[in-house]
Order: C-alpha cells, then sequence, then structure tokens
C-alpha cells in the first residue's frame, strides 16, 4: 500500500530537502516529545520506581520483534552496532585457518572486530569484491565454503543500496557449518526482513537511522543458542537475576535474566531514550513496514530513470533495496556539487565514488525536482 506523505509528522523546516535517511532520520515530533517527557521525568527521580527500569525496555524489546518478526526474549538492547557486532566476535570463535568472508568497503563496525578476531584467532579474512556482471549476492555465494567459520555482511550495501539476498546467503552458511552475522542498519525499519527466514546467528542495528529513533540506543538479535550460554561483554547489574529487586543487589547472582537480556548494554533503562524508541517503533509498526519500501521505492525508481537519462551511472531497480540508492559522480564534480547541494540545502550523502540519496515517506517527487535541477 502506498502512504500518504508523511512530511507533517516530522520535524523538518519546508526550506530542507533532506534526501539522507541512511546517515540519521529526522524526529518524528510524537518522538521529540516522548524525549521531552522523559527529560522532565528524569529531573524528579524520587518518581522512579523500580519497575520504570525494566517495563520500557520490555515493551521495547517486543516492539523491535515484531518489526523483524522476531521473539523479544532473543532481542537485546545495545548503545551502537559496534557493541553488537563485539558481542557477536565474542561468542564466534573460528580456528586457524578458517576464513571470515566481508565485502568490499563494508561499513566500518562490521569490519573492524572481525580483523582483531581474526589476529587473535589466525583465522584469515576474506574481502568479497564484486565483478560488474555479478550481484553482491553471487559474489559472497561463490566465497563461503568448508574453510569459512563466519559471514559478516548487511543487507545492503551502505555506499549505493546494492541487496544482498539474506535468505540465499544464510542457507549457504548453514549449509557449511559457518555462522551469519547481519548488519542490518541501513534496512532494518524501511526493508522487511524475517528473522525466521534469515536464520543469522546475530543481527545488530542503530535505531537512529530507518528505525526513526534517539542516537546511542540500537538491537541486537541472538539466536536461542546463545541466549542460555552466550557472553555478554560487561557485567552489569542490570543483566543479572531478579535485579528488579533493589534490597536484595547486595546478594550477588551468577545467573543471568532470561534470553538475550544478558547482552543488553549497562545503563540501558535510560527515561529519554527508550520512550523515544518505543514511540519511534510503534509509528514504524501502524505504517507498516512492507508499505514504507513500496511508498519510498517510488522516489528512488524515479531517481534511477532521472539519472540514467543524465548519463550518470546508478544501481539497477533489481539490485537494490527501494529506499537508498546511489548516483556515480565523477571526482573533480563531487567537490563544487557538495557545495551547492549545501547552497541549497538540500542534504544527500557522498559515500565512495557514490552520491547516496535515501528519501523517506517525508519525500515528494518535488524533493527530487530539486535535486535533479542541480544534477
Amino acid at each position: 500500500m502506498i502512504l500518504e506523505n508523511k512530511k507533517d509528522f516530522f520535524h523538518i523546516p519546508d526550506e530542507v530537502t533532506y534526501l539522507n535517511c541512511s546517515y540519521m532520520s529526522p524526529l518524528l515530533y510524537s518522538v521529540e516529545q516522548a524525549g521531552i517527557d522523559g527529560l522532565q521525568l528524569r529531573k524528579t527521580p524520587w518518581e522512579l520506581k523500580p519497575e520504570d527500569w525494566f517495563a520500557p525496555a520490555e515493551e521495547l524489546r517486543t516492539l523491535f520483534a515484531r518489526v523483524i518478526n522476531g521473539d523479544k526474549e532473543q532481542v537485546a538492547l545495545v548503545p551502537s552496532a559496534s557493541y553488537g557486532i563485539a558481542i557477536a566476535a565474542n561468542n564466534i570463535l573460528p580456528e586457524r585457518g578458517q576464513n571470515i568472508v566481508v565485502l568490499e568497503q563494508q561499513y566500518p563496525s562490521n569490519i573492524y572486530a572481525w580483523r582483531e578476531l581474526a589476529k587473535r584467532s589466525g583465522a584469515k579474512i576474506i574481502t568479497v569484491k564484486k565483478r560488474p556482471e555479478q550481484t553482491w549476492t553471487r559474489a559472497v555465494l561463490e566465497k563461503i565454503d568448508d574453510r569459512t567459520c563466519l559471514v559478516a555482511v548487511p543487507n545492503c550495501h551502505w555506499t549505493d543500496g546494492a541487496v544482498l539476498d539474506l535468505e540465499q546467503i544464510g542457507a549457504r552458511t548453514r549449509s557449511a557449518g559457518a555462522k551469519l552475522v547481519v548488519d542490518g542498519s541501513q534496512s532494518v525499519g524501511a526493508y522487511p526482513l524475517d528473522i525466521a527466514k534469515i536464520q543469522p546467528d546475530f543481527l545488530v542495528t542503530v535505531g537512529y537511522k530507518w528505525l526513526l529513533g534517539p542516537y546511542g540506543l540500537g538491537y541486537l538479535y541472538a539466536d536461542k543458542k546463545y541466549t542460555e550460554n552466550g557472553q555478554p561483554i560487561e557485567f552489569s547489574w542490570l543483566n543479572k537475576k531478579e535485579s528488579e529487586n533493589f534490597s536484595g543487589l547486595v546478594d550477588y547472582k551468577d545467573a543471568y535474566r532470561p534470553g538475550a537480556r544478558r547482552f543488553d548494554f549497562g545503563e540501558f533503562s535510560s527515561t529519554i531514550q527508550l520512550p523515544m524508541a518505543v514511540s519511534a517503533l510503534a509509528r514504524i509498526l501502524e505504517w507498516g513496514v512492507e508499505n514504507i519500501q513500496e511508498t519510498i521505492s517510488l522516489l528512488t525508481d524515479e531517481i534511477e530513470k532521472r539519472a540514467l537519462a543524465s548519463e550518470y551511472e546508478t544501481v539497477k531497480k533489481s539490485d537494490r533495496v527501494g529506499h537508498m540508492t546511489g548516483i556515480k559522480i565523477p571526482g573533480d564534480k563531487s567537490r563544487s556539487l557538495k557545495s551547492e547541494l549545501d547552497k541549497h540545502k538540500i542534504h544527500v550523502s557522498f559515500r565512495g565514488d557514490n552520491m547516496r540519496v535515501a528519501p523517506h515517506i517525508y519525500n515528494n517527487m518535488g524533493d527530487i525536482d530539486k535535486l535533479f535541477a542541480l544534477l
């Protein structure tokens, strides 16, 4: 279903053309208000009760699980993608001579932890380079073999939106006896992902891009095999069994709270961030991820059409997600183009040799007109 334009729901001035949700989403008015209300609560700590430290987090787990068609018991709250990736790296043990498969120009948060793991274990990093005639999916599948211990990939390439078929990659990874870690930061909330079909070991995503939430709060999905014996990377009192009993905190516990809660980061129970994230996910679920994807796709399809008509190279529709795309800009033109875009308050990102364009349902065809008037 195509959604009506939702710009009135967001804090976006009329003179701003914001085509950069892949960088950071603007705030919904409702999310902004939830943060203000949370700040008001924070200034009166005598009104906080023990359940206020836990109940909003449980609501948030439930909402996120619905977004990815998962189980809330397998959802942990993390402060960043790199934190979630570090948890995954702490629970995957390669042997010397095995390999870890990543993409060329993959986002750094899903690279650095694997480089460190390779140094410690003697594993080898295999960087997938896509040939012009290949899709990323085909290129990745070719590199998975019986020496692969881990495949760490996104759902789409962060520089241009080129898509990876995670169901195919997941099946091939499992058949090789390897683990799958997905960075969903550039997809979750705008592109339908079904955990039950992908079956990753871990999926990580930030909350401040396509999930429309605050900076500093993201999500980790962990397969059930990690929720009973998985090793966290910090040891917060909030993660331990019976931590809701504040008077009993001096009776130290070795056992964790059930499910993926063992992986929650310390101080996750922010009176400001949690209500903002709850408000954001509730709105996404109200609109429907499939509907969001279908609506944004109308804009990226038009971007592709106009880019080709202007003799720019771009990712074709069949090879990308519907919510973002990249337009190749010659290096000698990118600096002057950036300056002109800034002057006209048109906001996109330049990543690698791509001008990355990432609209949302607050954009319309008039915004595309403004962009191509400059191009």
